[in-house]
């Protein structure tokens, strides 16, 4: 009945993500009340970090329960999972900052912990190589939170004036992609592995990251993003011209 309710299988792997989730929230606690005694993340911001990773958590739980190919959680989505807490931590933020803006020894916090979400974007796929537990699971939720870590960065570089609004399209480019997926079933197709689309996402989380040091400012922080907005539009539109290319293709 909770297996039909919940609509994946409790199984192994559901449960030890389950526990990681758990675990996940209690380190997020931790680390948004160091942040609040910092002088960051009012309560409404706090909502809005255990908002974020909660709806992100239920998803992974759900997906493990219903498509993880192997018989434990295993420890390289344990690291994607912390990428998310931080994650959620770097969402708060954001939306602390709506409301007052950000000293710069706060901003050098942030990037520390944008930063460390970066290394450890590096680590998950390391290890997932390492220990024989690569998955197309894995590999989704690894790019899923890329995506949401992207969009963040984004979204704290023009809340600190870094950039205009326009920033905001290098981390909705990917989900515009997925709507166009969705309407074109033709974009949806799988696209073959891919140096440039790596090297682009690691490029795009550095200059975000790099935007949000207290030394650089406009112009400077424009041109990076401006260079970084060209880079994976350019990426892409490589992908969508093969996905048109070869849309007949079984």
């Amino acid at each position: 009945m909770l297996q039909r309710l919940l609509g994946f299988r409790l199984n192994r792997p559901a449960i030890e993500a389950i526990i990681a989730v758990v675990a996940g929230a209690a380190v997020l606690g931790l680390l948004a009340l160091g942040l609040h005694e910092f002088g960051m993340l009012s309560g409404w911001a706090l909502a809005g970090v255990y908002g974020i990773y909660m709806m992100a958590s239920f998803l992974v739980v759900r997906s493990v329960g219903v498509s993880h190919p192997f018989d434990h959680f295993g420890l390289p989505n344990g690291v994607t999972l912390a990428r998310l807490v931080l994650s959620s931590v770097l969402g708060g933020i954001a939306l602390d900052l709506v409301e007052r803006p950000m000293a710069d020894p706060q901003a050098w916090l942030v990037l520390a912990i944008a930063a460390l979400a970066l290394v450890l974007d590096g680590l998950d796929g390391f290890l997932a190589r390492a220990r024989h537990l690569e998955s197309p699971f894995g590999a989704r939720f690894d790019m899923e939170v890329d995506a949401l870590l992207i969009l963040l960065l984004a979204l704290l570089a023009w809340l600190q004036a870094k950039a205009g609004p326009w920033v905001l399209l290098i981390g909705a480019v990917r989900y515009a992609f997925v709507v166009a997926g969705w309407l074109w079933p033709a974009l949806a197709r799988p696209l073959p592995p891919s140096f440039r689309r790596k090297a682009v996402c690691v490029v795009q989380g550095l200059s975000l990251a790099a935007l949000l040091a207290p030394v650089v400012q406009p112009p400077a922080s424009g041109i990076i993003a401006g260079v970084a907005l060209l880079l994976i539009l350019y990426s892409f539109a490589i992908d969508v011209i093969w996905l048109i290319g070869h849309r007949h293709e079984a």
